[in-house]
């Protein structure tokens, strides 16, 4: 066997050791000596603590050092404005409270409430309804500055101890290094260079806006300690309501959570409460933070942007009232997630639990495990003027434009999208893959039941490699041979989730829990989409067998299955932005060079048609496999979501316009993908998952093959039904579905990228068989169907969006 590689990539940037008072920075090569190494783990910025049954005396030192605030753990010398100080909150509340543009939405809240009495003649005649109006106006505007108080009052963080704050950071750094005992590791490039930058931003009082993934609530944690540590201050961070439980939510405010309401609906007063809170920190230069994709993700793998908060931001500088803030997107990684086992329950369809105290203390046993480390990476921050002021110049348009203020406008909505997927793309710029990833990766694109060790750690240092030629990083372990890391992944993953056979020739492992193990293979997968996509389109024909001429696809019937395939998941994934046929190609070139296919060319260079090369089928399809074991799940999610729609075709006896109710739309597809998974007709349990199940159902209602009823009332469910041309038949004498028309095509197209199975080479059994099976749960759908009149609520179609997915077919 070859000698085991260095994890860490020589050209990666140093991370950062700091113990004590003592900061110091490691090349990325280093490896420490053997007298100061800890089994021969990397320091990191949180430093295990002492705790109380090692060293009672030690730990009460530790705890007075820091209630004190003897030397960094004063938090007295920050970067950044002034916070944690008596009054603080109070000057706050003062300052959104006479915020120009709250003034002013009361004054018209209580204004059109008295039109509207003046109209319904409750404020009396003539001049007595002049007077009336004045005076309820006065009542009124009270009445609103009253609630403004209050809402603001719960609301806005509190940062007002040092004391508090220095206690805190003490209390937060004892329970995060109980479970994550290798702590939070940062690069010290980047470390050096935000502090540089937030220098800067203080000086201009510009804010720091902070722009993180969300992978568990420990994220919140670990930034604040990051801060804490460095001298940076403390960013006030939007959290939701959901978690503002007694004593919990009450520290969490005065740790810097401000709170907001998971939906904001009509209330006008709310949402002008939100902005003018939202100015106010950024034109003191108070340092920010929201999770861009809103919630934490329960795959593992980035969500699509939220918009509400992100909205907000860039209101603030568009209108003029914020000159400018610095946008710092964040990736935080971990070896593990605490919370992966209670996503799997959300993602099979399980409510997810209300927080609550009970249920935090409970999560207490957690704290005892040992779950890796924490990996934060910040990427380079930039001003958000200049990125407005460049997206105007692309689109040849006027810095001064008017329209682009005003809220509803088009232009501002396409600035809004591309700075969400900008910072998307950052985040997974900088993103480190951790060794847990690359072993649950390994595990569940490799043909089989298991893996010998041997052949694990080869593929992991093969899967390292491509992270690393794609431009991504792998976690580096002051130079810990493949061997040891993989010994410690699979330690952190533990035998609930890779199992061992032993007794063998050579130790053996396996995916015992594939669903889990999906949320850390799906950590690697935004650097590989492109060449998924294409192996998925080439396995059309790879699937079909026989010789490399059967197997070979013609280049035009590529790029148009490459195309579907990326219009399917552009809801899923961030592509780049040169366009489909620029990035197709790249992509063909970058699988030549690694030998996974050969492409035939002409004269000019023009692909003409591609195939599986030889050196590629000689190492059994490994590579070529791997990509496609990767999208494979979403194929199956999607394909899964496109045959449920089958079952949403009215029966014979169906009555007037029928609506079907969307949740219950969607929880019948997972349950027809967990009869068609034990029955062998889906490769993919994972495929079943709530969130790409919801994101099939969004697509379907984008290329119009579905068409939703929405209500305001949050109490009145969202209802579903299949546009008419959709529509598939049904069999006259059997009144079963008949496998014909658009929609059973558009599975048809999805399916030929599926992977094969053995019992799903006979397509009329099963087209029979899954086609029954959909129109059994379709059927109890309409069983407690609502009838609605058309006019009442269907949407209109100009409204729609009919962009039509186009394949070859012309679907």
């Amino acid at each position: 066997m070859p000698s085991p590689k260095l994890t860490n990539a020589p050209t990666s940037a140093p991370d950062l050791e700091i113990l004590g008072d003592q900061v110091t920075i490691h090349p990325g090569g280093y490896v420490e000596s053997p007298a100061t190494r800890h089994d021969g783990a990397e320091r990191n910025l949180v430093e295990h603590m002492v705790r109380f049954r090692e060293s009672p005396l030690e730990f009460l030192r530790e705890v007075s050092l820091h209630v004190s605030g003897a030397g960094w753990r004063a938090y007295d010398d920050v970067v950044g404005q002034p916070i944690f100080y008596s009054g603080f909150s109070d000057n706050m509340k003062t300052a959104v409270l006479r915020t120009p543009l709250l003034k002013q939405r009361i004054r018209e809240l209580a204004q059109r409430r008295v039109n509207v009495e003046a109209a319904q003649g409750l404020l009396g005649e003539g001049g007595e309804r002049q007077r009336g109006s004045l005076r309820r106006l006065e009542e009124i505007e009270k009445g609103l500055q009253e609630v403004a108080e209050n809402l603001t009052d719960g609301m806005i963080c509190k940062m007002e101890s040092k004391h508090f704050i220095r206690g805190a950071y003490y209390l937060a750094t004892q329970l995060l290094t109980r479970a994550y005992h290798q702590g939070i590791h940062v690069s010290s490039e980047e470390v050096l260079r935000l502090r540089s930058v937030a220098e800067k931003a203080a000086k201009k009082k510009q804010s720091i806006i902070f722009l993180p993934c969300h992978r568990s609530h420990v994220d919140y944690v670990s930034l604040q300690l990051i801060f804490y540590r460095l001298g940076i201050a403390l960013p006030t961070v939007v959290a939701g309501d959901n978690l503002n439980f007694p004593v919990v939510g009450s520290f969490i405010q005065h740790a810097g959570a401000m709170w907001i309401r998971r939906s904001f609906g009509d209330d006008a007063l709310y949402t002008t409460l939100v902005q003018s809170y939202i100015d106010t920190l950024l034109q003191n230069g108070f340092n920010f933070e929201c999770f861009i994709e809103g919630g934490r993700s329960r795959t593992g793998k980035l969500l699509s942007p939220k918009f509400g908060i992100l909205s907000f931001l860039l209101d603030s500088v568009l209108s003029g009232r914020v000159e400018d803030a610095i946008i710092c997107p964040v990736s935080t990684q971990y070896d593990k997630v605490i919370e992966t086992e209670s996503y799997i329950s959300e993602l099979l369809g399980q409510p997810k639990p209300k927080e609550n105290l009970k249920d935090f203390l409970s999560a207490s046993s957690v704290l005892s495990l040992k779950l890796g480390r924490v990996d934060v990476r910040f990427h380079e921050p930039w001003s958000l003027q200049d990125f407005i002021a460049e997206q105007r110049t692309r689109v040849s348009q006027p810095s001064n434009e008017s329209s682009l203020d005003r809220p509803h406008n088009i232009e501002r909505t396409r600035l809004l999208r591309t700075l969400g997927f900008r910072v998307l793309s950052d985040i997974n710029d900088v993103s480190v893959v951790m060794p847990t990833a690359l072993i649950g990766t390994v595990l569940l694109t490799l043909r089989g039941r298991g893996v010998g060790k041997a052949e694990l750690i080869r593929r992991v240092e093969w899967l390292s490699d491509r992270v690393r030629a794609k431009g991504g990083r792998v976690a580096h372990f002051a130079g810990a041979p493949t061997s040891l890391v993989v010994d410690r992944g699979l330690e952190v993953l533990g035998p609930s989730l890779v199992g061992t056979v032993d007794g063998l020739a050579e130790t053996t492992y396996y995916a015992v829990d594939r669903f889990q193990l999906s949320f850390y293979r799906n950590m690697t997968i935004h650097l590989f989409v492109s060449e998924s996509l294409v192996s998925a389109a080439m396995y059309t024909r790879v699937k079909q067998g026989g010789g490399p001429d059967n197997q070979r696809i013609s280049y035009d019937a590529l790029y148009d299955q490459v195309s579907f395939l990326s219009q399917l998941f552009r809801g899923e994934f961030i592509y780049p932005t040169t366009g489909l046929r620029v990035n197709l190609e790249k992509t063909l070139r970058g699988l030549e060079a690694d030998d996974v296919v050969t492409v035939a060319r002409n004269a000019t260079g023009e692909a003409l048609s591609a195939e599986l090369s030889a050196t590629e089928r000689t190492r059994g399809r490994e590579n070529f496999d791997f990509y496609c074991f990767l999208i494979w799940p979403f194929i199956e999610s999607t394909w899964l979501g496109a045959v449920s729609l089958m079952g949403l075709t009215p029966p014979s006896d169906a009555a007037g316009d029928t609506w079907l109710d969307l949740k219950q739309t969607q929880d019948k597809a997972q349950l027809l993908g967990k009869t068609l998974y034990h029955q062998g007709d889906l490769s993919y349990f994972e495929a079943v998952n709530k969130e790409t199940l919801k994101n099939a159902f969004q697509l379907f209602e984008e290329e119009g093959i579905i068409v939703l009823s929405k209500s305001r009332d949050s109490k009145i469910p969202t209802l579903v039904r299949l546009v008419t041309e959709w529509i598939p038949g049904r069999d006259e004498q059997t009144s079963g579905i008949v496998p014909h028309g658009k929609l059973w095509q558009f599975a048809e197209t999805i399916a030929q990228s599926r992977r094969e199975g053995k019992n799903r080479r006979d397509g009329a059994t099963v087209s029979t068989r899954v086609l029954a099976l959909a129109d059994k749960v379709g059927r109890e759908l309409y069983a407690s169907a609502v009838i609605l009149g058309n006019a009442e609520r269907s949407s209109s179609p100009n409204k729609r969006r009919r962009k039509e997915i186009r394949t070859k077919a012309r679907l």
